[in-house]
Parts: structure tokens; C-alpha cells; sequence
């Protein structure tokens, strides 16, 4: 097998894959109150091959959280974990989860919550430790993320976790987690649409890993959806509307990124590349800090990933031409 281009995470010097995987999908179904957040129709099994397909294919990350199908995702990956030792698992708390009703409740950062949800997770998962654990629920106060981070060092400390890291896009509440000594990564929002150079100095500045979600902007960025062709299902979170789900509007692809993927798509498919492959090589050529984590649900979405590995970052140029096209500058 040929060799997976690493990115280094932080400050843990931990190796990982150039490409890990998310498993948001592999959840399912999932709701807080009446809002859907989960994805309807995903066959599990169908998607645990998938996410086989590509650890045998050189992948050595794994992205999931508590509350993907109110602990169903963790449920799920216990099996291929259990197979696949060496793969680094980064999962995430902070949100209350009812099992029995896949519902999230509401949000619990206290020390004590945090490690009885690190337990939980541990025991999902079947893992003695989990690589990196990541805050779910950034918007806390100054006193609770003190609080946050004495937890996790005990809890890195007793051998539960390795490391930390935070999902945010605000500075201001990634800050006070980067004087934590086992603080090695951030989880931001990062794709070809929308970049987010104030979290990427951040990370840059702190010496801290970058995993992005949202790579192909819930799958817009992987060309299948159109104005004509709507996401399918009333369940999938894409056809509701929580406040940051910006770009699909009811099912329907946002007519303002659509537009912006037009007008990039031949630099994205540069050089022989998928569509999906170049959103991924656009992140690579952004930063070599940054992990994309692109949910799936089937080994060809999977294969079409991994695929991306093996061109790398955008040329240059293409880099540039599309910078200057989307964001009215010169990359340099």
C-alpha cells in the first residue's frame, strides 16, 4: 500500500493521516426537541464497510462525538475499533444525550459531567483512552473553561484521554484552552466556500492541529445537489434549518454558494481531479495544519476521499486563481 501523506497534530507531535473521516452520518437519526440534526436513511452497515474501505485504505483517523445519534455513532465504531487498534479516535462532549430517544437535552460542562461523558464515551467505544476529546459546546464562560481545562488535564493525567482540543470558530472562546498543556487541536469550520484565517492564525500561532469540518459544506461541494435536484429525506438535518446549516436552505442548495462553486469548479477539478477531491486539496494547499474530517455513507464516497490523497494540495496557481476569484485576493 502506498504510503498516506501524515499532518502532524499539534503539539502532541501525534502522526496522523493527511484525511480522517467523520461519522456524523453513521448516527442517524437524532433530534434536539423538534429540530432534526441527524441524517435519515443512512444504511449502517453499508457505512461501517465503508469506513473499513478506508482505514485499510491508509486512513488513521476517526471523528465522532457523543451526541452523533445520541451515542449510536460511538455504539457503532466500537466493533471497528476493536480491529483496527492503532487508529486515533477523537470524539466530543459537552451536550446531554437521552439514548433511548436519541434526543440531546440540553448542555453540561461541569468537571463532574465531564468525566462521567468521558467514561461513557470510553465504554461506547471500548477503548481504554481516547486519543483526543474535543468541546462540543464552545459558548462557555471564562470560570467554566478553567474549570473545563483542570477536568481534562486530570482526566490525561489518569490516562482517560491523551490529549484535547476544542470545536469553535470564535477565538475568543478558543483562547483560554491554549494555555492547557495537552490543549494540542482545534475543530473549525474550513471548506473552499468559507475560509477562517482567524482560527487558522490562531492554531498557527498556538502550534495547535487543525481538524475541519464542513469540508464539502454538507455535500454541496460534492456536486451531486443542484437548485433541480433538493437533498432527499424530511429527516436529514439539511432540509431543517439550525442556524449555521448555511448552506442548503429546506433540502435546497443556497442559490449564493452554488453560484461561488460555479465559479471555482475548473481550478477545483484541476489536474484530473473529482470535485470532492479538489474542495479536499484546496484545505491541504490552505494550511498543512489541516485534517479535512468529510462525513459518508458508502465505500464509493469513501473511495472518491481517499482518492485526494494521492494528487495532494492544488497546484499554485489554481490556489491562487481561486482566491482571488472567491475572496478578491492574492493567496500570497
Amino acid at each position: 500500500m502506498t504510503a498516506v501523506p501524515a499532518r502532524r497534530l499539534g503539539r502532541s507531535g501525534l502522526q496522523v493521516s493527511a484525511l480522517g473521516l467523520g461519522t456524523w452520518p453513521l448516527g442517524g437519526d437524532m433530534s434536539a426537541g423538534e429540530l432534526k440534526l441527524g441524517y435519515a436513511g443512512v444504511d449502517e452497515a453499508e457505512t461501517i464497510a465503508a469506513l473499513e474501505r478506508g482505514l485499510e485504505a491508509g486512513v488513521t483517523l476517526v471523528d465522532t462525538a457523543d451526541a452523533y445519534g445520541a451515542g449510536h455513532a460511538e455504539r457503532a465504531l466500537r466493533p471497528v475499533l476493536a480491529s483496527h487498534p492503532d487508529v486515533r479516535i477523537a470524539t466530543k462532549f459537552g451536550n446531554l444525550i437521552d439514548e433511548s430517544t436519541r434526543q440531546l437535552t440540553g448542555v453540561d460542562v461541569s468537571p463532574e459531567y465531564i468525566r462521567s461523558a468521558a467514561e461513557a464515551s470510553l465504554s461506547r467505544l471500548g477503548r481504554d483512552r481516547i486519543d483526543l476529546y474535543q468541546l462540543h459546546t464552545p459558548d462557555i464562560s471564562t470560570a467554566q473553561a478553567e474549570d473545563a481545562i483542570a477536568t481534562l488535564e486530570d482526566l490525561v493525567a489518569d490516562g482517560s484521554i491523551a490529549w484535547y482540543g476544542v470545536s469553535t470558530d470564535d477565538p475568543e472562546l478558543a483562547r483560554p484552552f491554549i494555555a492547557g498543556e495537552h490543549c494540542t487541536a482545534m475543530q473549525i469550520e474550513l471548506n473552499v466556500l468559507d475560509d477562517n484565517p482567524a482560527m487558522l492564525e490562531l492554531c498557527e500561532s498556538a502550534d495547535l492541529g487543525v481538524l475541519c469540518r464542513s469540508p464539502l459544506a454538507m455535500g454541496l461541494l460534492g456536486g451531486r445537489y443542484s437548485a433541480n435536484r433538493p437533498v432527499a429525506g424530511a429527516d436529514d438535518v439539511r432540509t431543517h434549518q439550525p442556524e449555521w446549516m448555511k448552506w442548503f436552505v429546506k433540502g435546497t442548495p443556497s442559490p449564493q454558494y452554488l453560484e461561488a462553486l460555479d465559479a471555482v469548479r475548473a481550478d477545483l477539478m484541476s489536474d484530473g481531479r473529482s470535485l470532492v477531491q479538489g474542495a479536499l486539496a484546496w484545505i491541504w494547499a490552505r494550511s498543512d495544519r489541516a485534517v479535512p474530517i468529510p462525513g459518508f455513507r458508502n465505500a464509493g464516497q469513501v473511495d472518491d476521499l481517499a482518492g485526494a490523497l494521492e494528487n495532494g494540495p492544488l497546484a499554485p496557481d489554481a490556489f491562487e486563481r481561486i482566491e482571488h476569484t472567491l475572496r478578491g485576493r492574492d493567496a500570497a
